[in-house]
């Protein structure tokens, strides 16, 4: 079986990570190729961990099946916490190379207490927005005070990690979906409400999902049928 690295790269945006292979021989002239040129347009990539295991290709293949749903169309590159990643990774047989000062288990067990802190931390955000949510007294009647919409979710409608978005008055500008509530947009992360803004230049407040498509359909539109067919947010 030959043996090479499996290594895991961060880059500028938050929660966007390059999943990839090289020969243990090219490990560094890869890493420092990455970090100069970029890939697939995303820059800023810095190598995270790097593990030398046996089946090195297979291996690969394996994590990016297991992350398929996160994945940036047919890049290498994956929406997705990186002490998830790590976690498993550390856990094949094999050696650490970088950080070169670690072990398995000290990686694994770092990762692990990661992974804790992030879910702790994500427990608390909702936490938080559930309290804001409690219902107030009020000096109208409920009747009165128009109903809001929940705010848009890809998910809601059929739109996954990794699928395309269009604006709607240039074709030509497409944005990449990174998760339920936000899109990669040259090498940015954004909401689509402030990516609308920024692509028509306003000062004004837009209804982010008014001005993109999906598959030749507005997103409210797509939306309206979802809500008309009983699948509302």
């Amino acid at each position: 079986m030959a043996k090479g690295v499996l290594y895991v790269m961060t880059c500028a945006v938050t929660g966007l990570l390059k999943i990839g292979k090289a020969e243990t021989k090219q490990f560094n002239a890869r890493m420092q190729s990455l970090e100069n040129n970029g890939y697939a347009n995303v820059t800023g990539l810095k190598r995270h961990f790097a593990i030398e295991v046996e089946d090195y290709s297979e291996k690969e293949r394996l994590l990016h099946t297991i992350f398929s749903k996160s994945r940036i169309h047919t890049t290498e590159m994956f929406a997705l916490d990186k002490h998830l990643v790590v976690q498993l990774l550390s856990s094949f047989d094999g050696t650490v190379i970088y950080p070169k000062e670690s072990s398995k288990s000290t990686t694994f067990n770092a990762a692990t207490e990661g992974l804790k802190h992030e879910r702790k931390h994500k427990k608390e955000l909702k936490r938080k927005k559930e309290i804001k949510k409690e219902p107030v007294q009020r000096q109208k009647p409920i009747e009165s005070v128009p109903h809001k919409k929940p705010p848009f979710r890809f998910s809601a409608v059929g739109i996954e990690v990794g699928e395309e978005i269009v604006f709607l008055h240039d074709p030509s500008k497409k944005a990449v979906v990174l998760n339920d509530a936000h899109v990669l947009y040259q090498n940015k992360s954004w909401k689509l409400s402030p990516l609308a803004r920024f692509l028509m230049r306003a000062d004004y407040a837009i209804q982010g999902p008014s001005k993109f498509t999906y598959k030749g359909k507005l997103l409210t539109k797509l939306r309206k049928e979802r809500e008309n067919n009983g699948e509302k947010d």
